[in-house]
């Protein structure tokens, strides 16, 4: 297994919207949270993306490791596995979801695997137990921090009025 000299800090997002073997999906991602270790952020309900209409549960947890991104990656997959997770449609029902969002080792790119996770930003069910974990990690692209993205992203918009008529 492929190692790097230091231990780095990663941010693993957890999600879940199927019963599996720990039961409920908030029980799913508290599993997947324990036998990751580290910090992890309170668990969340979120409305699902895509074609499954069921809701999901939501965290993070904030890990150090001496593996290399890619030998992570390998890691989080076979706990996928061995939570009963297959491959299947994009965006349906899963016993549990593990990506890696941020590396302390600032960007990484490889055919399997991209840091940071390339649709972070644009989810709340990510950056909203992201920000609470670590609020000030900054994003390598952008240079803002989680919390300040998850503001953005939030952020109340004004409602468009109606053309007024004469």
């Amino acid at each position: 297994m492929e190692r790097t000299s230091d231990a780095q800090r990663y941010l693993i997002g957890v999600g879940s919207n199927r019963r599996g073997r720990h039961g409920a999906p908030r029980a799913e991602v508290a599993a997947a949270l324990a036998l990751l270790g580290g910090t992890a952020a309170p668990i969340r309900a979120s409305a699902p993306l895509g074609p499954s209409s069921r809701t999901f549960a939501n965290s993070a947890a904030l890990i150090a490791s001496d593996e290399a991104p890619e030998a992570l990656l390998a890691r989080l997959k076979a706990i996928e596995r061995a939570f009963g997770r297959r491959r299947g449609r994009r965006w349906g029902a899963r016993v549990i979801d593990l990506d890696v969002i941020l590396w302390s080792g600032g960007r990484w790119r490889s055919p399997r695997l991209t840091i940071p996770h390339p649709a972070y930003r644009a989810r709340a069910f990510v950056l909203a137990p992201a920000a609470a974990l670590a609020p000030r990690w900054r994003d390598p692209a952008s240079g803002r921090t989680l919390r300040q993205l998850h503001a953005r992203l939030t952020k109340p918009r004004a409602v468009p009025r109606p053309a007024r008529t004469a």
